[in-house]
């Protein structure tokens, strides 16, 4: 059975945002790993869409990215949208009965499967579905934002706490 695991940089008051800080070298490489790693990614369509940005080779990329987007480009993609109407490559729709197609999916695959985003994180939170949750914190106060957490958690007790680089502990819970 798969593990859905919710996982984001965020800043020590809990904010998310890529645009105002973003990973370092070794971070990246970390999430190049992991990416490679994992079986799949449930995504919203607002995330989804953001993430299409790897679909296509960009001639600026160097090859931390373009290694990134190979292992993007593999993995299974689930986008959870009454919205769209069509997905990418390695994607398919989720639009009826999310907690059943979510519980379908963790009961087919083996290994990580990604959740994408705050909101979507707290939908699955909410059906008792996400498994675990890494919180890669980094030295950054934002004062406002998308909190990590987008809505009340079920009490959760931490099972390890790494060192990502010299400034990102990665936080890992699980659900109590």
């Amino acid at each position: 059975m798969a593990k859905l695991v919710f996982g984001m940089n965020q800043s020590l008051d809990g904010y998310v945002d890529h645009m105002k800080f973003g990973p370092s070298p070794t971070l990246f490489r970390h999430f190049i790993e992991q990416a490679r790693d994992q079986v799949g990614s449930v995504y919203g369509s607002r995330l989804y869409e953001l993430m299409r940005y790897w679909d296509e080779d960009h001639p600026e990329w160097d090859e931390a990215r373009r290694d990134f987007a190979a292992a993007w480009r593999n993995q299974q993609k689930w986008v959870v949208s009454r919205s769209l109407k069509s997905v990418g490559p390695n994607a398919k729709l989720v639009a009826d009965d999310i907690g059943a197609s979510i519980r379908g999916i963790k009961a087919q695959f083996a290994g990580e499967i990604q959740v994408g985003g705050p909101d979507l994180a707290r939908s699955l939170s909410e059906l008792g579905l996400v498994d675990e949750y890494r919180l890669y914190l980094h030295p950054v106060v934002l004062g406002s934002g998308k909190p990590f957490f987008a809505g009340p958690q079920p009490r959760l007790r931490l099972v390890a706490s790494d060192r990502i680089d010299e400034d990102v502990i990665r936080l890992t819970y699980v659900p109590a």
